[in-house]
């Protein structure tokens, strides 16, 4: 159970984090920008894909959000930190074109070592009722 979800959280994260890399990239943002975009984005459709799930049970809106914030937060936060600090940490994967493979196979990398270890922090949660526990009382 936690493996999925962190695999939901993620998914999210990830759509978020490559869309807000790919902005700062080619808009030639400066490293922190681009960071904060990805992170902003990684939120945002974290949050987005859980309240379409809970939204789809029949709560409200502000309830839909409240579980979303409940289920995804802590999860994303650690995804987040741990995927960003690996694409500052690879010397020029943050300077490399979109074009190049340095980019994508450090992001790649960064999204499966933040899967890796946000995943017992998902089932500690779970195990007490917490984080996608909560969202998965409405599936």
């Amino acid at each position: 159970m936690a493996a999925q979800a962190t695999l939901h959280c993620l998914t999210g994260c990830a759509i978020g984090e490559v869309l807000g890399m790919v902005i700062g990239t080619a808009a030639g943002l400066h490293n922190a920008a681009t960071v904060v975009i990805s992170i902003a984005l990684a939120f945002v459709f974290g949050y987005a894909l859980t309240m379409r799930g809970v939204l789809r049970a029949g709560l409200p809106v502000r309830r839909a959000m409240k579980v979303a914030l409940a289920a995804d937060t802590l999860s994303i936060a650690v995804m987040e930190l741990i995927d960003n600090t690996v694409m500052v940490s690879v010397p020029g994967a943050m300077n490399a074109g979109l074009s190049q493979a340095l980019f994508w196979i450090s992001l790649a990398l960064s999204l499966a070592l933040a899967f890796a270890l946000t995943t017992p922090v998902n089932r500690w949660m779970i195990g007490r009722g917490k984080g996608h526990a909560v969202a998965h009382a409405y599936h």
